[in-house]
């Protein structure tokens, strides 16, 4: 299988899990993704993980025009943007009830899995954004927003992260753009994943070598 794929269904299966646990206290809680719920987020990131689905079921454009990391470029994630994306997640997070969270979740991310599963090799999709990627590519988009996520979700929750090794390794991948991270930095894949994506702050000296090792630093919306 492969490994984008197999990162997508471990990271999608073990959110599944958690969702399973959680009562309506913990999914009234707030996160650091302002102003949505640990409700309103779950909703969020089941919408983006199922998204595939779609997109495979529609016409292929001609030919890819961006990557993963041309995705979270910062012209994608406006003000207005952002407010629909939230506006959505909270609409969405009405329409399914506590107990349907996980399967709803779990249905949403198999049905991309499995339309994935029967796509050509190559495939082309369009996103909402109106960029043309490989699947894979926008695959890679889709393990970065459920890992990263979780990790949000986690800290909501007071959970220690859950972040699979197979996700940690396809999200690092993306945002290092595949360089090594300066050995200076002595940073695990959880610690780059956190530090990159503004989940803990920058030092000066880290920045400094961030900066000086040339990483592409993405834009992200919620």
């Amino acid at each position: 299988m492969d490994p984008v794929r197999a990162a997508f269904r471990a990271e999608c299966a073990r959110l599944t899990e958690i969702l399973a646990e959680l009562d309506d206290a913990d999914l009234d809680r707030v996160t650091d993704c302002p102003p949505w719920t640990v409700r309103e987020l779950i909703a969020h990131v089941r919408t983006g993980a199922g998204r595939l689905t779609d997109m495979l079921a529609a016409p292929a454009p001609p030919s890819a025009e961006v990557d993963a990391a041309g995705y979270f470029g910062a012209a994608k994630f406006t003000p207005e943007v952002d407010a629909g994306r939230i506006s959505g997640g909270r609409r969405d997070a009405r329409q399914v009830d506590r107990a349907a969270l996980s399967t709803e979740f779990d249905r949403a991310w198999r049905a991309a899995d499995a339309a994935v599963a029967t796509a050509p090799s190559g495939r082309v999709v369009r996103t909402r954004h109106g960029d043309a990627m490989r699947v894979t590519e926008f695959l890679r988009t889709r393990v970065l927003e459920v890992g990263v996520h979780g990790l949000d979700l986690a800290a909501a929750l007071d959970r220690p992260p859950w972040l699979t090794p197979q996700a940690a390794t396809v999200i690092a991948d993306l945002l290092t753009g595949g360089r090594p991270v300066p050995a200076e930095l002595r940073w695990d894949r959880l610690t780059l994943i956190r530090k990159t994506t503004g989940r803990a702050a920058l030092t000066g000296p880290e920045r400094a070598a961030i900066d000086a090792a040339s990483f592409r630093w993405l834009a992200f919306g919620r």
